[in-house]
């Protein structure tokens, strides 16, 4: 019987034991160490956890090779995902109009304990407590050192994640352990988290929430675009549209985001409704030129950015209408970086891929070591795909090659 020793109990930790553990032949041992397994994964989807996307395919993920996903995503697909769940006895709500998929029950949980039960019942060993300080390579496979315990593997498989969240159990562990066993790194990056920003509007807009269309520019150039629910927050802005573009600015630097309010109205459009409340409603204070087409406070911290201070509307000149229609179309807030790696949901970079082999997750350096999940060089947009990034490279590499 072979010993497979699985370090790390999150989402692509505990597939890959879960996996593993299907072959009579092999005895896994899960490590984990936090007191107790699946922490992060409770709080995946603000503990909802949207355990996959129908759309997952390389064009949703990142890194020097996304590509690398290809041979996992087809081993364990989405729809093989679901029905892999099911069978686990986890029911789930049908796909939204984005593609995500969530548990019926709403809960993060019913998705762990599905897993524990599995993990359970197919004989896995779950050691939780003490985090792994070593792996080295022994005669014949390795030795990994936990605690005051060392533990004789056949196979070791590196699931820990990154180091995003380290509230929820991020850590660097498995950067650590790969890298003193010949692996290299490229660097990292929080991602999936806001964009921080030193102009004066957002901290005045904390709280206001606006469907948008968010355009990042850098030197002249648009570097990205995308179109959600934006969030003022007290030091930028949030929401997963400004989440999906983080990665622009955590990887590349500073840039201008430039926010498109009414995205299905053209400029001229908005002037022309302008013109028409300035000449319907002379006396209307100036401040609400824009009340009924923006959110209240959105539409006076507009007028203002158009020098518009006081008085009424009907004493707004034509610059200052088109200034506000120029505005509805195109307020720039300055990028100047995102939150740490605390507040993000997942970490841009990691182990270089190049280092394994796509088809078995197997490293190229190491025989008898494997890698999966957020610790390699792979990231994924924001709406399911890296869970099922994680499940697809945990299955794989659970699979020891067979």
């Amino acid at each position: 019987m072979k010993t497979i020793a699985i370090i790390g109990g999150g989402a692509a930790g505990l597939m890959a034991a879960y996996t593993a553990a299907g072959s009579p032949d092999n005895r896994v041992v899960l490590l984990e160490r936090q007191a107790r397994v699946g922490r992060k994964l409770l709080a995946t989807g603000n503990g909802r956890c949207n355990l996959t996307n129908r759309n997952a395919g390389p064009a949703h993920y990142h890194g020097a090779d996304p590509d690398f996903v290809r041979p996992a995503l087809d081993a364990l697909s989405p729809a093989d995902t679901l029905a892999l769940f099911e069978n686990l006895g986890l029911l789930t709500a049908p796909a939204d109009e984005a593609g995500r998929v969530y548990p019926l029950s709403d809960s993060a949980n019913s998705v762990l304990d599905v897993l524990r039960f599995a993990l359970e019942a197919s004989g896995v060993e779950v050691r939780a407590g003490d985090p792994v300080t070593a792996v080295r390579r022994s005669k014949g496979g390795f030795t990994v050192t936990a605690g005051e315990e060392s533990l004789r593997a056949d196979a070791v498989i590196i699931a820990c994640g990154g180091c995003a969240g380290a509230k929820l159990g991020g850590v660097s562990d498995g950067y650590t352990l790969l890298q003193s066993l010949g692996h290299s790194r490229t660097p990292l990056h929080p991602a999936l988290t806001q964009i921080t920003s030193d102009s004066p509007y957002p901290k005045a807009l904390k709280g206001v929430r606006a469907a948008c269309r968010i355009t990042l520019e850098r030197d002249g150039r648009v570097i990205g675009e995308n179109r959600g629910e934006v969030q003022f927050t007290e030091k930028g802005l949030s929401g997963i549209a400004v989440f999906e573009l983080s990665r622009l600015v955590s990887v590349g630097g500073k840039c201008r985001a430039v926010l498109d309010f009414l995205p299905d109205y053209p400029e001229s459009d908005i002037l022309a409704l302008l013109r028409r409340r300035a000449e319907t409603m002379p006396g209307l204070d100036a401040g609400d030129l824009l009340t009924g087409i923006l959110h209240n406070k959105l539409g006076r911290t507009l007028c203002r950015a158009a020098g518009i201070t006081g008085g009424t509307v009907g004493e707004l000149s034509v610059r200052q209408l088109k200034d506000c229609a120029r505005l509805c179309k195109a307020f720039p807030v300055n990028a100047t970086g995102t939150g740490g790696f605390d507040a993000a949901q997942v970490t841009a970079g990691g182990i270089r891929t190049s280092e394994f082999d796509p088809r078995t997750m197997e490293s190229r350096l190491v025989p008898g070591l494997y890698a999966c999940g957020e610790v390699l060089d792979i990231d994924g947009d924001c709406g399911g795909y890296n869970l099922q990034w994680a499940w697809s490279s945990g299955h794989l590499a659970g699979r020891l090659g067979t």
